[in-house]
């Protein structure tokens, strides 16, 4: 069965002779995203991955007449795992370039090497969006209220990854994570960066797993990995980039009472999370439930505010005397501070937070009766 998603339609993103790059984690859904949209298009296409050898040999030749006859008579091109070929971002600018009406899709799991390869060549010409693991904002499309709320253990406990949400059982379910885990998770890291010690980058996830929603000291991971800093921030953007991690940046004007300068690391998506401390107990039986749910909110926030282009700089916020807002958007000139509590409706800090900006601050209880309504 297969589940729709926001991007569907994807001839509301394709302008002529621009190319559509489509970023996302490995396994959630790009190929099928566009394989779908190939079934139904009225262009006239031609489908390629950038693990071809015969491909990246065309389009890294940056030879023009080659590629040309790569295109031939095609109006739309789509170039799978596109960070996979060598200066592909001026292969992609010489068609859009010199091919008249030609549009171009471009799919990549890692943006930091595909932005790296594409990025000068096709400044003005090209158009991003993000793909993440199924939202509760598709979901929303064919499955009521009730369903989402009955099912949002298993969504806390295996994520959302489109093969991981079909799959029949709870086994199934955390084999696919498992082996994710294992084998696909930081393939595009190793292979590119060329990390030397790929077990660090393991213990660095594991770490991270446990302090979800906690504030991360950078020294203190240095130390427990035992290598130096710069490292560390090198391995957590190389993470970040690779769609597993995601960060929240402490919120501060002038306050003197606002200090934190560390950040918040949470996951893309809870399965990855949960199959790296190997646990897919029961909420019933977890310590971790309130991270788990904080993870959860956030997360798919940020997957409505991609979808949706809700334009906000996401925080969180806290004090010297330990006053915290697990979450913060400045948006339309307001700050909104947001709690997330599994079973409680009230929060000890929302005065704090008004206090602290009478003039500019709103305040909401994110629970699991009411969270629909922030994340669909």
């Amino acid at each position: 069965m297969r589940i729709a998603r926001f991007y569907d339609h994807l001839d509301r993103y394709l302008t002529p002779n621009k190319v559509l790059i489509i970023y996302g984690p490995r396994r959630v859904g790009k190929t099928s995203l566009v394989k779908n949209y190939l079934q139904s298009t009225k262009y006239n296409f031609r489908f390629d991955t950038g693990d071809d050898i015969v491909v990246q040999n065309t389009l890294s030749s940056q030879n023009l007449n080659k590629i040309k006859e790569f295109v031939g008579e095609k109006k739309l091109v789509v170039i799978d795992e596109a960070q996979n070929i060598s200066e592909v971002g001026v292969a992609l600018k010489l068609m859009v370039d010199n091919i008249n009406d030609i549009c171009i899709i471009a799919t990549g799991s890692t943006s930091f090497d595909l932005a790296s390869k594409i990025g000068e060549p096709l400044v003005g010409r090209s158009r991003i969006i993000e793909l993440f693991p199924i939202s509760q904002l598709e979901l929303s499309q064919k499955n009521t209220p009730y369903d989402l709320k009955r099912n949002l253990e298993q969504y806390l406990l295996f994520g959302s990854y489109p093969e991981v949400i079909t799959a029949s059982t709870n086994k199934e379910k955390a084999r696919i994570l498992t082996q994710t885990v294992r084998s696909y998770l930081l393939k595009d890291i190793l292979a590119i960066e060329r990390v030397k010690s790929p077990h660090l980058l393991h213990k660095l996830l594991k770490l991270l797993a446990f302090q979800l929603s906690n504030e991360v000291s950078l020294n203190e991971l240095a130390s427990q990995l035992e290598i130096d800093r710069k490292t560390v921030e090198r391995y957590l953007y190389l993470l970040e980039q690779s769609f597993i991690l995601f960060s929240l940046p402490p919120y501060s004007t002038n306050l003197r009472k606002a200090i934190s300068k560390k950040y918040k690391y949470y996951f893309v998506d809870l399965g990855i999370r949960n199959a790296i401390i190997n646990n897919f107990n029961n909420l019933e039986t977890r310590n971790d439930v309130g991270q788990l749910w904080e993870n959860f909110i956030i997360s798919e926030r940020i997957k409505k505010q991609n979808y949706q282009e809700i334009y906000s700089n996401n925080y969180f916020w806290r004090t010297y005397d330990q006053k915290e807002i697990d979450y913060i958007e400045m948006r339309d000139g307001k700050l909104n501070g947001y709690e997330f509590k599994w079973n409680k409706t009230n929060s000890k800090n929302k005065q704090a937070w008004l206090n602290s900006y009478p003039d500019e601050a709103l305040f909401e209880v994110i629970n699991k009766n009411n969270y629909l309504k922030f994340v669909s």
